[in-house]
């Protein structure tokens, strides 16, 4: 597969529920369209997704506040080194490819985002909790719609077994991230290290990841089989949906974790000009112990807890 689908999300947008019958044909069509772009190319493009392009480009502009602030600022709303992954991830910080040298980025964590006791930087960002809380909740509820059409598409006995797994996203006991990402415009003066770019070849860590992306290209993914990066690029109205790693291990490899990256335009008009993007990992609950669905043991069974911090262990730079 060359290209990544672009499937309309609508029909699922008509219930109140994931609880609700989902037997209409119209709901069995779209779960067989994310199904048959999960298991080759494991992303998809979804339209009609349900959030507003309102709330998202407000949430944009949240992220143009926060990451123009001067990083002795910044700091005071930093990642710990242990414990909570809450806060502001300084540049070239994190390294998600060992074999590159760190990511041309910035981050700012999201986990309990009606936490008050988080660092919040509200008092240089106005409402930067509330807006951000609630577009939590927004990203929360579409993705268990999503987990709800995955599993019609997987045709599980047991529908729910993805929602059941995933109910309190906003929580101390569930990981679920939303990343405000900030890759910084690259000008003649900066200083690229041989090798570096905006975001190293990786897989997602969770279940499924949720990707809003602004007017920038960069994002490239790496389908089964190919040798060759295809790009992904912004589609207006349009998010990019994307299996990650747990996911994969619990359908025992149907469903296919890829590849991905965010590369450094060739182009200047568009390497000059920052990148800005909203990723929503969802996570199962921590204590979620993921097995093969399909009895056959392929992968041996781990907690959602203990798989995400084997893999952040890695990935930061201290």
């Amino acid at each position: 597969m060359d290209n990544i689908p672009v499937v309309d999300f609508s029909a699922m947008n008509s219930l109140k529920g994931t609880h609700e019958d989902c037997s209409s044909a119209a709901i069995k069509q779209l779960a067989d369209e994310i199904h048959q772009a999960f298991s080759t190319v494991g992303f998809v493009y979804l339209k009609n997704h349900g959030i507003s392009q309102g709330k998202i480009d407000r949430i944009f502009k949240l992220c143009d506040e926060f990451f123009k602030l001067d990083s002795a600022v910044k700091q005071k709303y930093a990642r710990p080194r242990s414990g909570s992954g809450h806060g502001w991830v300084a540049f070239e910080r994190e390294r998600v490819c060992s074999d590159r040298p760190a990511d041309h980025k910035e981050a700012f964590n999201i986990t309990e985002p009606q936490n008050d006791l988080r660092a919040w930087p509200d008092d240089k960002v106005t409402n930067f909790q509330s807006e951000i809380a609630s577009f939590f909740d927004l990203c929360g509820d579409l993705s268990l719609r999503i987990l709800h059409v995955m599993a019609i598409g997987l045709q599980l006995e047991d529908p729910g077994v993805f929602t059941s797994t995933h109910k309190i996203m906003a929580s101390t006991k569930n990981c679920t991230t939303l990343r405000l990402l900030h890759y910084p415009g690259i000008s003649e003066d900066s200083i690229i290290k041989p090798g570096q770019i905006r975001c190293g070849e990786h897989t997602d860590y969770g279940s499924i990841t949720l990707l809003f992306q602004d007017d920038m290209p960069g994002l490239e993914v790496l389908p089964l089989g190919c040798t060759e990066y295809i790009p992904a690029p912004p589609i207006p109205g349009a998010i990019v949906v994307n299996v990650a790693d747990l996911m994969q291990r619990w359908t025992a490899d149907l469903l296919k974790s890829t590849r991905h990256r965010v590369s450094v335009p060739p182009e200047e008009c568009h390497r000059r000009v920052p990148r800005r993007s909203l990723a929503f990992f969802v996570h199962p609950e921590d204590d979620t112990v993921i097995k093969c669905l399909d009895g056959s043991e392929k992968y041996p069974p781990i907690t959602a807890y203990d798989y995400l911090w084997h893999r952040l262990n890695a990935t930061y730079e201290y």
